[in-house]
């Protein structure tokens, strides 16, 4: 049974730094694509950034040049560097593996880490 571990979250003052980190569990995910999005009160859940087996990445034109996500396949872990962290950062953030089955895709999340950037 495939599992998500977030951990790294918390309250962080504005400029601040964060390092989510997520460790998966139950399966072989070197070719999956791993990501991280967020989910603000009264918003829909949006991509942050995800990156791909070959280190692709891509972000999400709010985070561009303040968050790097990188990957660790010998670890099954997928990280997100948070850096010049604003309020508008404050979300849970989820850990998202979409992992390629004979049949397409499927998608994995974990549970959810709370980040709150307030002063």
């Amino acid at each position: 049974q495939v599992q998500l571990v977030e951990s790294g979250g918390g309250l962080v003052q504005p400029g601040g730094s964060l390092r989510l980190s997520c460790a998966a569990s139950g399966g072989i995910f070197t070719f999956s694509v791993m990501g991280w999005y967020r989910q603000a009160p009264g918003k829909q859940r949006e991509l942050v950034a995800r990156i791909t087996s070959g280190g692709n990445t891509n972000y999400a034109d709010s985070v561009k040049g303040r968050f790097t996500i990188s990957r660790d396949n010998a670890k099954s872990t997928v990280y997100l560097q948070m850096n010049s962290l604003k309020p508008d950062d404050t979300a849970v953030y989820y850990c998202n593996i979409n992992q390629p089955t004979p049949w397409g895709t499927r998608d994995y999340w974990g549970q959810g880490t709370q980040v709150t950037v307030s002063s």
